[in-house]
C-alpha cells in the first residue's frame, strides 16, 4: 500500500499555483507549515509546491481526477484556494461568444466543479475555501467586461457556499486583489486606462492612481489568503469578501 505524503500537515490545494498570485501564495503556505499542492494547466511546478498536478481546471472532467489524486496521495485536504483565472481584454461588441464562455468556464464553473469534488475531504476536516475575485466584481473598467462579470459572479457563488457548508464547520470566503505586479496585470495594461511606452512606466502609472501610491506585490494577497484559510487565524469569518486593493476602491472618481 502506498504510503500517503502528509503526515499531521495542514494541506492546501492552490489551482493557477504557476501564476503571479498562485507562486507567491504557496511559498506564503510553506512558511506557515503547510503542505502545498499545486495545480495548474502549464508543466511548469514551482519549487513551493509540494505535490504538483498538470491539469486545466477549466476542463469538466478535470477537477475529479485532481482531488482523486489529493485523496489517495495525501489523504487529507484543510483549505482549496480556488486561484487560477484567465481574461479576455476586449469591448463587449468584440467578444465572441466562445471567448466569453471560456473566461465563465475556467473562472467560475471550474470553482463549481472542483468545490463539489473536494467537498468530501473538506467535510472531513472542517476546511476552508478562500476564491480568489478581483475588485473587478465591484468597481471595474471598460474593455474587460468578461472577466468583471465572472469575478462578480463569484462572489455570489462564495457566499451560496457558505450558506450551503456553514453547519458542517466548513468556511468559504472570498479575496478581491486590486492591480497586483503580476503577467496578467501586464497583459491587460494594453486598454488604454494608463499612459506610458513600456510594461513599467505602465505599471508605475497604474500605481499613481492608488491611495498607496503603488500596485500590490503577490506575496501580500498570499498573506490575505493564508488568514482566510487558517481556521485559527479567521474562524469566525464566513461568506465574506475581503478587498486588498491599496485604496483604489475607497477613491470616487470625481476626485
Amino acid at each position: 500500500m502506498k504510503k500517503n505524503l502528509a503526515t499531521d500537515q495542514r494541506v492546501v490545494a492552490i489551482t493557477g499555483v504557476a501564476g503571479g498570485i498562485g507562486r507567491a501564495t504557496a511559498a506564503v503556505f510553506r512558511d506557515a507549515g503547510w503542505m502545498v499542492v499545486g495545480i495548474d494547466r502549464r508543466d511548469d511546478r514551482p519549487a513551493e509546491a509540494d505535490l504538483f498536478i498538470h491539469a486545466n481546471i477549466a476542463d469538466t472532467e478535470a477537477p475529479h481526477h485532481i482531488f482523486e489524486q489529493i485523496a489517495s496521495k495525501v489523504g487529507r485536504l484543510d483549505s482549496l484556494v480556488n486561484n487560477a483565472a484567465c481574461q479576455v481584454c476586449k469591448p463587449i461588441i468584440e467578444t465572441s461568444p466562445e471567448e466569453f464562455d471560456d473566461v465563465m468556464n475556467c473562472n467560475v464553473r471550474s470553482v463549481f466543479l472542483s468545490v463539489q469534488k473536494a467537498y468530501p475531504l473538506l467535510k472531513k476536516s472542517a476546511g476552508s475555501i478562500v476564491n480568489v475575485s478581483s475588485v473587478h466584481a465591484v468597481a471595474t473598467s471598460a474593455g474587460i467586461a468578461a472577466y468583471a462579470a465572472s469575478k462578480g459572479a463569484l462572489l455570489a457563488l462564495t457566499r451560496a457556499m457558505a450558506l450551503e457548508f456553514g453547519l458542517e464547520g466548513m468556511r468559504v470566503n472570498a479575496v478581491l486583489p486590486g492591480a497586483v505586479d503580476t503577467p496578467m496585470l501586464h497583459a491587460g495594461l494594453g486598454r488604454g486606462h494608463v499612459d506610458g511606452d513600456c510594461i513599467e512606466k505602465l505599471v508605475r502609472g497604474l500605481g499613481k492612481k492608488h491611495v498607496m501610491g503603488r500596485v500590490g506585490r503577490p506575496q501580500e494577497i498570499g498573506q490575505t489568503i493564508l488568514f482566510l484559510a487558517d481556521n485559527d487565524r479567521s474562524s469566525f469569518m464566513t461568506g465574506q469578501s475581503l478587498v486588498v486593493d491599496g485604496g483604489a476602491t475607497a477613491r470616487l472618481s470625481t476626485e
